[in-house]
């Protein structure tokens, strides 16, 4: 759609066309229908970046599995505080989606979500005696109802097939399974997103379209300026509410923007490569998504994983992430990207990160040196029979880290997502490693309060959304009756498992 086409003076203005603002978009439209909506992505498709399919694992990150969540504190015991964060983060995705299957703007959940079980599987004395603390702690709490656990090679076998064929009977081993788990295609979940909301009136979405500038307007309003790629013409739009949810090309917009609240934030890119198999011999031996323990150093998206993945309605397997160094910010980015993101305010964080994350640098360094057998090697480790001429290399997107101001240390090297939005909160920015697909639905509603508490009253836009998010207000970490009932009602609605 050319900006010829649409307002240029739509009240909202969202940069790129990932998950993140197909999600925030959807969800500012269900609560105010009458919203003028632009979306400016610079790609030729909506999730071509983080967002699409085969660059990243699909989890939904509910945190049954990932065991970066759930650090062991120095007596033994494992805090599980993180954790329940990320699980009951999940949940506020399944009631959006949930909602939208119900009133038919999804048609049919399948077409991105899966069941799929989440396994934690680790081997050594060390490592098992980790998990069963780990499990005595999830097990507890109503979270986490109906995680098994066992160190019965035999029971593991049942799960994950793959994993014990060949392993040594001498070594130690355990599991955890959560079977209520999922595989969640965020790549086919976005164009369901956008392509919904280009059905709407008042939302137009633009390809091929790349955001110049971003300049202050007397009165409060932002004054856009766009490119178009295709005809190499630029044109300006004003809006009220600018959302930047460019992934790695975030930075970048946040800087352009000038508010202050960004001043001093840098970005250090990580990109990613898989393995994969397609295989039906050996992709139907393996219904699960199973991960490991990191190595030592290894930032947290780095944990090493063998996934199943079903994408288009085809089952293939993943197994990484092997970390890798690109001064590209997207993987359709240049590589001049980390350069020009630095300015006189980020040295000095930027700094203070290179000298306090040796052990990170080391460790991409010997990512990066790795050999593909080095890299296969590491695959035996999850599947002892792994052959070789079944799976090859796979780049999936990048990822750029947050280096985040800091008064004392200098600056600090943040792994979660962060929102920076101006002092009148006109414009947001979401930066981070991984932000957009897992917590999509999450983020909206951290969007919301931030940027739009004036509006979350009773008789304003608060009753549409807790008919949207149901338990919105609610803590399900401490709330039982309500986890356990909402759990309940999005499981068949979604075509998913429930205990």
């Amino acid at each position: 759609m050319s900006a010829a086409s649409a307002s240029t003076s739509p009240d909202m203005v969202f940069i790129g066309a990932g998950i993140m603002s197909a999600t925030l978009a959807t969800v500012l439209k269900e609560l105010d229908p009458s919203l003028s909506i632009a979306i400016y992505e610079v790609l030729a498709d909506c999730a071509q970046e983080s967002s699409d399919s085969w660059n990243n694992a699909g989890t939904g990150h509910a945190a049954n599995c990932e065991l970066n969540y759930t650090p062991q504190r120095p007596d033994g015991s494992v805090d599980i505080s993180k954790a329940l964060e990320v699980n009951t983060e999940f949940d506020l995705s399944r009631q959006l989606w949930s909602y939208l299957v119900r009133n038919g703007a999804i048609p049919d959940p399948r077409a991105f979500i899966n069941p799929c079980p989440h396994m934690s599987f680790v081997w050594g004395d060390k490592n098992v005696a980790f998990l069963k603390a780990r499990y005595a702690a999830m097990s507890a709490h109503h979270c986490y109802h109906g995680m098994e656990y066992t160190e019965d090679r035999a029971e593991i076998a049942s799960w994950a097939p793959l994993i014990m064929d060949g392993r040594d009977p001498a070594e130690p081993v355990a599991a955890t399974r959560m079977i209520t788990g999922t595989d969640v295609d965020y790549g086919s979940l976005t164009h369901l997103l956008v392509g919904q909301l280009t059905r709407q009136p008042g939302v137009s979405v633009h390809y091929k379209h790349r955001v110049e500038g971003l300049a202050r307007e007397d009165g409060g309003r932002w004054r856009i300026t766009v490119k178009d790629i295709t005809g190499d013409t630029e044109g300006t739009v004003s809006a009220k509410f600018v959302f930047i949810g460019a992934g790695g090309g975030a930075l970048a917009l946040l800087q352009k923007s000038d508010i202050p609240e960004g001043h001093g934030y840098g970005g250090f890119p990580v990109s990613g490569i898989w393995l994969r198999c397609d295989v039906p011999a050996v992709v139907d031996r393996h219904h699960a998504k199973v991960y490991g323990k990191a190595s030592e150093g290894s930032p947290p998206m780095s944990v090493p994983h063998l996934d199943e993945r079903i994408i288009g309605g085809k089952t293939s397997l993943l197994f990484g992430p092997y970390a890798g160094f690109s001064t590209k910010f997207l993987k359709h980015g240049s590589l001049t990207d980390l350069f020009r993101s630095i300015e006189p305010g980020n040295i000095i964080p930027m700094l203070a990160v290179a000298r306090d994350n040796l052990a990170l640098s080391e460790y991409l360094i010997g990512q990066v040196l790795q050999s593909a057998e080095h890299q296969f090697a590491t695959l035996q480790q999850f599947f002892p029979r792994a052959a070789r001429h079944d799976w090859k290399h796979a780049v999936a997107g990048q990822r750029v880290q947050i280096i985040k101001p800091d008064p004392k240390r200098g600056g600090d090297l943040e792994f979660g997502t962060e929102i920076v939005a101006a002092a009148d909160n006109s414009l947001v920015a979401l930066l981070g490693a991984s932000p957009g697909a897992s917590t999509a639905a999450f983020i909206a509603m951290e969007v919301l309060q931030k940027c739009f508490a004036g509006e979350l009253t009773a008789s304003g836009w608060l009753p549409k959304l807790k008919e949207i998010i149901p338990t919105f207000g609610i803590d399900l970490i401490t709330d039982a009756d309500a986890c356990r009932a909402t759990r309940a009602a999005t499981a068949p609605v979604l075509k998913i498992d429930n205990i």
